[in-house]
């Protein structure tokens, strides 16, 4: 439709004709004057009409409609203008009674999250709840950018796999051709089998699956993983180092393009001075000395997150905190170890606002050591050779990072369960729609 005219645009265009398309978003009608609000992908304009109208073509909430009219100044209309009404052409009628409501009277409504995944495409059409989205869509081109940006390379690695990299029974079988295979827990293994074979520095925005059997408000069975890993490092602080300065330039990025969003969602986004950074064993120190909260381990719990981002926030006026140096025991089997502390590791958590959004560290490159770690956990490393080759024939020292994109988007906007920042989320009840 080349003549059609975003709503966004409208404003500008005072005493002109022009058309707009775009969905019914709610109807006034006082008789012999009628209100039509049509919202299309930009934005929502005023329409004015006569009350004949509406009957007339039968038009109701969601219908889909164009519409060619004068825009006309109003003050009163949020967007300054409206448009007087000459034709309208009914695209596609509402066939069913809403079985949730769209517009602005939707925050009156108080729906269950499964009402709302429920009907999840009549769900997005409203306003505030597409916005999520629309942000999300920054968040990934901020971080392809990123690392463009920074000279890495952008790949794409297989989704179904021979065996896990994460180790665990926590995978999703598939049956393929005359073979058992799996979908893919991560693309760790090729992002560091890639740094092998001379790319040195890869990135990867892709999906991932976890058949962990789990109900809770922070995990998804499938989400989207952004990952990075990078060859010729020191340890895993240059990894960190990465992420900070991404962190610091998607905040900019975010309060530039999507200030708006954030208004909507009274969450604004400030950007820190300096992450912290403290080991794990000091954490839960202070989480014993501060809050009272002892840990039987060398990690931390939901609750354990939330308190040490509270720290972190009234001493350095952070919502970000680093976590790091855990536990051999609570990290994948290509994890480097401590020099001076083997159990301990060079791995790291990025913790906002109380929830973790980032598992990293460097990885084990000597094939000696890599071969050993598979024989102390108790797997048989001639079932990785595919992977285990890479490090025989010369690995640099490297490391990396996966971010929930779920996640991070569900922290931003202080969203009450991640599966709202999941288009069409995928848990262990839902696979539809």
């Amino acid at each position: 439709m080349k003549e059609r005219t975003l709503i966004e645009n409208v404003p500008p265009l005072i005493g002109k004709r022009i058309k707009i398309c775009g969905w019914v978003h709610s109807i006034r009608d006082q008789g012999n004057l009628a209100f039509i609000l049509v919202r299309d992908r930009t934005g929502i304009v005023q329409v004015v009409t006569s009350g004949s109208v509406i009957t007339e073509h039968d038009i109701k909430n969601e219908t889909v409609v164009s519409i060619k009219g004068t825009v006309i100044e109003d003050k009163r209309a949020k967007s300054g203008v409206e448009i007087k009404l000459e034709e309208i052409d009914v695209i596609s009628k509402t066939v069913r009674t809403l079985p949730i409501i769209v517009n602005e009277k939707a925050k009156h409504q108080r729906l269950e999250l499964e009402t709302i995944l429920n009907n999840r495409v009549l769900a997005l059409r409203n306003p505030r709840r597409n916005l999520i989205f629309k942000l999300q869509g920054e968040v990934i081109d901020s971080f392809r950018t990123f690392f463009r940006e920074h000279g890495i390379t952008e790949v794409t690695t297989p989704k179904i796999i021979v065996s896990g990299t994460e180790g665990g029974t926590q995978l999703f079988s598939v049956d393929y051709f005359d073979k058992l295979t799996y979908l893919a827990q991560s693309p760790q293994f090729y992002k560091q089998m890639l740094v092998g074979a001379g790319y040195e520095r890869v990135f990867e925005i892709g999906h991932v699956y976890r058949a962990e059997i789990h109900n809770t408000s922070r995990h998804l069975n499938e989400y989207v993983s952004l990952d990075y890993e990078m060859g010729f490092i020191q340890n895993e602080h240059d990894v960190m180092d990465v992420e900070e300065e991404f962190i610091l330039s998607l905040i900019e990025n975010i309060n530039r393009s999507c200030s708006h969003i954030l208004k909507e969602y009274k969450k604004p986004l400030k950007s820190p001075k300096k992450i912290p950074r403290i080991p794990i064993k000091e954490a839960c120190t202070i989480l014993e000395k501060e809050y009272g909260k002892r840990s039987k381990t060398l990690d931390l719990d939901p609750n354990g997150e939330k308190l040490i981002c509270d720290w972190a926030k009234a001493e350095y006026s952070s919502e970000f905190i680093f976590i790091d140096e855990y536990p051999r025991s609570k990290r994948p089997v290509y994890t480097m170890p401590k020099e001076d502390d083997p159990e301990l590791t060079r791995s790291f958590d990025l913790l906002f606002r109380g929830l973790e959004i980032t598992t990293g560290g460097q990885r084990i490159h000597d094939y000696d050591m890599l071969v050993q770690s598979f024989k102390d956990r108790k797997l048989n490393p001639s079932d990785f050779d595919y992977y285990l080759d890479t490090f025989a024939y010369g690995m640099p020292p490297h490391g990396g990072l996966a971010i929930g994109l779920e996640r991070i988007t569900c922290q931003i906007l202080g969203l009450a369960n991640v599966r709202e920042a999941s288009i069409f989320p995928r848990d262990r009840n839902r696979i539809i729609p």
